[in-house]
């Protein structure tokens, strides 16, 4: 018997699983290279899981588009707050009057400067 034979023989004949017939819901290797690209390109869209359906404004999507292209130049897919101003300012954003209140938070709210009871120390006469 050879090498290859007893070899085939020790293992136990197994059914390839590439036969099988698996239902599955889209069947990508059938597809035209028209719908691949399409599906591609669907896939790569601009989503942010946060708000899903928002329709971003050109403003937006020019920020999102220059941080992914900083993140892939410069190997950074997680960039400091040091780097998304410097982002910012190469888009050509400056400071260009005072700073005022900031969204989503109503004015004199701020907890920061709230004056916040403390227990007594017990331990103190």
């Amino acid at each position: 018997m050879s090498a290859e034979q007893q070899s085939n023989a020790s293992t136990p004949a197994k059914s390839d699983r590439r036969k099988r017939s698996i239902p599955v819901a889209i069947d990508r290797r059938n597809q035209e290279p028209g719908e691949r690209a399409k599906m591609m390109g669907e896939r790569r869209r601009l989503v942010d899981p946060t708000t899903c359906e928002k329709e971003y404004s050109e403003d937006e999507i020019d920020f999102m588009r220059a941080m992914d292209q900083y993140k892939r130049d410069n190997r950074r897919p997680f960039p400091t707050w040091s780097e998304v101003l410097e982002v910012l300012t190469a888009l050509g954003y400056r400071k260009v009057e005072a700073a005022g209140a900031m969204p989503g938070r109503k004015p004199g709210t701020d907890r920061r400067q709230q004056e916040i009871p403390v227990a007594k120390d017990r331990r103190k006469g």
